[in-house]
């Protein structure tokens, strides 16, 4: 009767959270068994949570990053590593989406805040707009994916596990995405015969490649003078800041401050410095400093003008959660849950035969609805089948993620899809023919995520 009375509010094109919470409240008076204020109850448990503390402090972060010019930063840094290569912009393409996922969190952040930048320039330089499109929505995909995520967030509060596992489980697959998508350009450039974008100089190259050495290098010498020489962390790191901004201000860098956003996030967590919602609050301070002191590219009227964006962004967040805490309880008080973990069972005890089809289920729910409201219907019926079936949370927590991320990219409720085609002014239709191309390097990326579960794991169980 719950999933009945729930089918026909969202067939009646109300809102996700409104049908969940209406449907959960519908059956309670229908059952006049449980008092209605058991609702309220329910979905302010729901939110409860300090690990969702860290949930508005990220959207801050990815909005104070969006609005003080660090697109432009990351995307002439890309082009001066990659883009005197065949297709140039189409690899500056995913690899400024692999940094500027290091700061948004979000796949819609990078299709708007990036995606623009990206566009106009591959159009200006005789790229078609379906090929600038196409790459763009691919490359979106990995703002969830690469640390921080907000999608993680939620699932890892869900799901009982660690936010901060989660965040380093991201990086291998995030990695593996943006190598296959960029094998894909080079494809489409072969075939089409395309040249490169800037003309190969060494010194902008040399200045990009040092600048790459400075941000694989600095986590790794404040890792060993720490647990190896014994210097105190916090003023180490302090210390090792100051230099970095120094070497920003000689050497001129462009991206080296902004891409040590998620270094500190995954370092700060991975040594113990602070937990992933003190992490947001941090990279909140980080943007701050970045955007209103040191590149003074925010003023304080853009920041009044982010926060309010944050608070409305934070209370859809929230209140989707808050309604489906209530019909996920709802969902399991009422035998749903269970009868769908047997029904499953008894069809199958095989993981790999579950996770087929767990995918097939996820990517059609993600073309339906929004990735938070998936997350927090899904968790409470496929995570209890994992526990039963051996399957590690936190590589089922990548898996589905993915599937969510890749249903963004298509209609009817695909919001990467309806962002890029008002940013490349096309059509619906055309976008979407557009994207399909790029379903290859996606879909591949998870099936190798999905049935090669050392990808996901090996760097979590090196620090947890």
């Amino acid at each position: 009767m719950l999933k009945i009375i729930f089918l026909i509010l969202m067939s009646g094109g109300i809102p996700v959270a409104i049908a969940m919470a209406g449907a959960s409240m519908i059956y309670l008076f229908w059952q006049d068994t449980t008092p209605p204020f058991v609702v309220i109850h329910r979905m302010v448990s729901g939110i409860d949570s300090f690990p969702l503390l860290a949930v508005p402090f990220f959207i801050l972060a990815g909005n104070l990053m969006n609005n003080a010019g660090i697109t432009n930063r990351i995307f002439n840094y890309a082009l001066a590593l990659v883009g005197w290569l065949k297709g140039g912009l189409g690899h500056v393409n995913v690899i400024g989406s692999v940094i500027f996922a290091g700061m948004s969190g979000t796949a819609i952040a990078d299709a708007a805040g990036l995606g623009t930048v990206e566009i106009k320039a591959m159009k200006d330089h005789g790229y078609s707009s379906e090929f600038a499109v196409g790459v763009t929505a691919a490359s979106a995909t990995l703002g969830p994916i690469i640390p921080p995520s907000l999608p993680f967030v939620i699932y890892g509060m869900m799901a009982n596990v660690s936010v901060g596992a989660l965040f380093l489980a991201g990086i291998l697959p995030g990695v593996l995405m943006a190598l296959l998508m960029m094998l894909t350009v080079a494809y489409f450039a072969h075939k089409n015969k395309w040249g490169a974008d800037v003309k190969f100089e060494w010194p902008r190259v040399i200045k990009a490649l040092l600048e790459t050495l400075v941000v694989a290098g600095w986590p790794l010498l404040l890792w060993f003078l720490i647990t190896r020489l014994g210097f105190p962390p916090r003023s180490t790191v302090f210390a090792g800041l100051v230099l970095l901004f120094l070497a920003d201000r000689v050497f001129g860098f462009q991206a080296v401050l902004p891409i040590m956003t998620p270094v500190l996030l995954i370092g700060g967590m991975t040594t113990g410095l602070f937990t992933p919602t003190e992490g947001a609050i941090a990279a909140c301070v980080w943007a701050m400093v970045l955007g209103l002191i040191w590149y003074k590219t925010l003023s304080w009227k853009m920041f009044v003008k982010v926060c309010l964006e944050t608070v409305e962004t934070t209370a859809t967040v929230l209140f989707i959660v808050a309604a489906a805490s209530i019909f996920g309880w709802m969902l399991t008080a009422t035998g749903v849950t269970a009868a769908i973990s047997e029904w499953v069972l008894g069809f199958t005890k095989e993981p790999w035969v579950f996770l087929l089809l767990a995918n097939a289920l996820m990517l059609f729910v993600g073309c339906f609805l929004e990735p938070t409201a998936a997350i927090t219907i899904l968790v409470p019926i496929l995570v209890p089948i994992c526990q039963k079936l051996g399957i590690d949370l936190i590589h089922f927590g990548l898996v589905m993620v993915l599937n969510l991320m890749i249903g963004l990219l298509h209609p009817p409720m695909g919001m990467v899809l309806f962002v890029l085609a008002r940013v490349a002014k096309l059509s619906v239709e055309r976008t979407t023919m557009a994207i399909l191309p790029w379903l290859i390097p996606l879909l591949g990326s998870l099936v190798i995520i999905t049935y090669f579960p050392k990808v996901v794991l090996w760097l979590p169980k090196q620090f947890y």
